[in-house]
């Protein structure tokens, strides 16, 4: 990857280069806003944005700051 390439917070799980046409296909998991998918080609490199979305469980703690003055 170019130093160019390199995108803060951004995460690259799979890199392909490869000439001629292709097929893939991803099986996504239930926490994926399928309705909120991106894809773009530009200079050759095809990239695919998924969001996911937070589903019903168990409620986490949240932690606070307290400002105290």
């Amino acid at each position: 990857m170019r130093e160019s390439e390199k995108k803060e917070g951004v995460k690259y799980l799979k890199m392909e280069r490869r000439p001629g046409k292709f097929l893939m296909k991803f099986v996504f998991p239930k926490n994926v806003n399928k309705e909120n998918i991106k894809a773009v080609c530009q200079d050759g490199v095809l990239t695919i944005t998924v969001e996911k979305i937070l589903l019903p469980g168990p409620k986490r703690s949240k932690m606070i700051e307290i400002n105290v003055g």
